[in-house]
């Protein structure tokens, strides 16, 4: 167990590491490898990491008390925020490729140049999120709250591939 508070962590490697319970508050990760750690009950409030390898992360694990996150410039690729609070949480210029969003809500957050390939919104709160320039997402508008979100026309489709209609 440990604290750490208004640090910053630097090209750390703990991919793979079993780190239970820790406690980051205001901290900064550049260029830190975390994929597959396990951090259960960790608690991340106001924790920016950029330039991260995130890879295979169960974010549902850590602690939901305080958690508050940034990602830019990182790699999510097969990570899960099942059931995740993540209002207002800004993804840029990030690879979401096949993340699991299912029962989050994500009510105010950006997704700035993110690519959300075969990325999972199920039963998920959308509501006044900014997809305009993210980019490869497909979703059921139907099983999705999105009230007031936003969209770019040119990437429309996403959001009708259901329906196997052709968007010119």
């Amino acid at each position: 167990m440990g604290d750490y508070e208004d640090c910053t962590f630097i090209n750390c490697d703990l991919s793979s590491m079993d780190l239970p319970g820790l406690h980051f508050t205001e901290c900064e990760f550049n260029g830190c490898n975390k994929s597959m750690a396990k951090l259960a009950k960790t608690t991340f409030n106001e924790v920016k990491f950029i330039g991260c390898k995130l890879v295979a992360l169960h974010f549902e694990d850590y602690n939901e008390f305080l958690f508050s996150v940034a990602f830019d410039h990182c790699q999510l690729t097969f990570s899960s925020f099942y059931k995740r609070k993540l209002k207002n949480t800004t993804f840029k210029n990030s690879t979401l490729q096949e993340v699991h969003f299912t029962e989050s809500d994500l009510s105010g957050s950006v997704f700035d140049h993110g690519d959300l390939a075969k990325a999972t919104f199920e039963n998920t709160i959308l509501e006044k999120v900014d997809f305009r320039t993210s980019f490869h997402y497909t979703m059921n508008p139907e099983l999705n709250r999105k009230k007031k979100a936003k969209f770019f026309m040119t990437v429309i489709a996403g959001l009708l591939g259901k329906y196997d209609i052709e968007v010119e």
